[in-house]
């Protein structure tokens, strides 16, 4: 391990860490604190694409069986109607996550004819750009500003850049934890508190968020019909089967294959505070963007874009990790953090898992965890923005240099080697799991002893050898596959569908999807007829209640 008896000049920060994050474990040791630390709140957003039984994309609408885009709580669509979104309610147990998140596939599958959901983060094969429709969401006005950004997204990034497909994992922590730690920095267990703690998550994410595409990265590899609508300019080779790779890439979905906006990029914004990220984010909606304002905002009645601004909306900033809130009715997202501050953290940075049904695996999100808890616990100095670009350096590296023998990082602490980072951060994660496996008799969790050290044991190996990690397991199985004349994702999307079908329902039924696929029509037809005034009007009104400070809460 790299002991922090190593030079204090060089590293001085992973000491500083080490020492507060020791202290705060040390809080947490009774059966109290330990349950506490181990009630957390996930929930898990996939994307996936459909996919003809050739492996090629979809070009049928969204499934009537599976109700409203606009309205159904566990499925819709993200940018086409060939993306699909499956959303997960809030859980506290893993199994009951995954369990639920599979069933969502199963109806799905049920739904779709001959068609297949892509397993992999990179689209299939996409013959011509036309073949990507917008999502539709309704004639309301709301569905109708659904699909305005969309197309939006379209004329300012390009289509095929929005086909690519990821994870989202919702995360936080209990009220337990929260009174425990406010006891400790003798305050109280209110909105700023929290929200505060937060932000000192998201610092902390950022000086760390490369570990998730080196140990999550899975999409080394994508098809050349890909490149015919990118300006990418990477060091690919040729694979063969059509398809090509970047060396010791990762995370290719993570890369500038597309969504670049220098614009938003000199907006300068930061995690320091929840009112400087709301100040910035707001600051991007209202700005005027030279480079966006030469494709125009509608022509006649076609909407080309919702606005000319460097962001549309607050949802089209890119970041790897986001703080959120439920929204109320009306609410923007800043709105709803001004209003009650951080409710939980959306991590955006992990790939479809092409080895999981769901896209997704038990371990990882026992990883993600632990992750999120040492960035949580430990210290978090204010990240300049200067600073903040060098974190997103290095991600950008891991992206497409991860593997490399000898890859270096640069942080606070100097320059190290990615392995020597990599035996710091799993010592540390190494003292949050041996206290998440002392598990309270008392318990309502129904993990096995012993699952958080098994599985920072199941990822050691990828810090010294980084041919142990996903990426590279995704790179090898291509070469394999081209090399026998298969197809590694049709052959996945078809194994998986076959799997699935043939098992039953876990956590909800086939009759359960049907009433939320019939109550979603219903809420869709409610909405359509309640709308009044012009689609024009409903956008102006937006945006002027976009502007609207709320009054922040201060008590818990």
């Amino acid at each position: 391990m790299w002991h922090t008896s190593h030079i204090i000049t060089d590293n001085y920060r992973d000491v500083a860490l080490s020492i507060l994050l020791s202290a705060s474990l040390e809080q947490l040791r009774n059966a109290e604190g330990r349950h506490a630390l181990r009630t957390m709140n996930r929930g898990i957003e996939r994307e996936c694409l459909r996919i003809t039984a050739e492996g090629r994309l979809a070009t049928t609408p969204h499934p009537q069986a599976l109700g409203s885009k606009l309205t159904h709580p566990l499925i819709t669509t993200d940018y086409a109607e060939a993306l699909l979104e499956f959303i997960t309610p809030v859980e506290t147990d893993i199994e009951t996550t995954l369990a639920q998140l599979r069933d969502i596939h199963r109806a799905t599958y049920q739904a779709l004819g001959n068609e297949l959901l892509w397993p992999l983060s990179m689209p299939c094969y996409l013959n011509d750009v036309t073949d990507i429709e917008l999502a539709n969401y309704g004639s309301s006005h709301i569905g109708r500003m659904k699909t305005t950004y969309r197309q939006g997204l379209t004329h300012r990034y390009g289509a095929v850049m929005q086909t690519i497909s990821g994870v989202h994992f919702n995360w936080s922590v209990s009220d337990a934890l929260w009174d425990l730690l406010a006891q400790r920095n003798d305050t109280v267990n209110n909105i700023a508190f929290r929200s505060q703690a937060y932000f000192g998550l998201l610092r902390n994410f950022k000086r760390w968020a490369w570990v998730i595409p080196y140990l999550f990265g899975a999409s080394p590899v994508l098809c050349k019909s890909f490149l015919q609508h990118s300006n990418a300019d990477l060091d690919f080779r040729e694979l063969g089967g059509g398809m090509v790779y970047v060396p010791y890439a990762t995370s290719l979905r993570m890369s500038d294959l597309g969504y670049t906006n220098k614009e938003q990029a000199a907006l300068k914004i930061t995690y320091n505070s929840l009112e400087a990220y709301i100040e910035g984010l707001r600051n991007a909606v209202f700005t005027r963007s030279e480079q966006f304002a030469g494709i125009g905002i509608r022509e006649g009645d076609h909407w080309l874009q919702l606005n000319d601004n460097i962001l549309q909306i607050e949802n089209e900033f890119y970041s790897p990790i986001r703080p959120k809130r439920v929204a109320e009715s009306g609410e923007t997202p800043t709105q709803a953090l001004e209003r009650g501050g951080v409710q939980y953290i959306e991590v955006r940075a992990v790939d479809v898992n092409p080895y999981s049904s769901v896209g997704i695996t038990a371990d990882q999100m026992r990883f993600l965890d632990l992750f999120l808890l040492y960035c949580l616990l430990s210290e978090s100095p204010p990240l300049p923005y200067e600073q903040q670009r060098i974190t997103e350096q290095n991600v950008n590296r891991i992206v497409l240099r991860g593997r490399e023998p000898g890859l270096t990082l640069v942080d606070e602490s100097g320059e190290s080697s990615v392995r020597e980072r990599l035996q710091f951060l799993f010592g540390e994660l190494k003292e949050i799991a041996n206290l998440l496996d002392q598990n309270p008799k008392d318990s309502v969790n129904t993990q096995n002893e012993g699952d958080y050290q098994r599985v920072l044991e199941a990822f050691a190996p990828t810090i010294d050898d980084p041919e142990q990690t996903l990426s590279a397991r995704v790179l090898k199985d291509y070469q394999g596959a081209v090399k026998a004349f298969q197809q590694l994702g049709l052959g996945l999307a078809n194994q998986y569908k076959q799997e699935l079908l043939e098992t039953p329902f876990e956590h909800y039924s086939a009759e359960i999807f049907a009433a939320m696929a019939e109550q979603s029509r219903h809420e869709q037809a409610d909405i359509e007829a309640a709308d009044k005034g012009s689609y024009e009007d409903f956008l102006a009104g937006y945006f002027n209640r976009a502007l609207i400070k709320k009054t922040r809460l201060k008590g818990a």
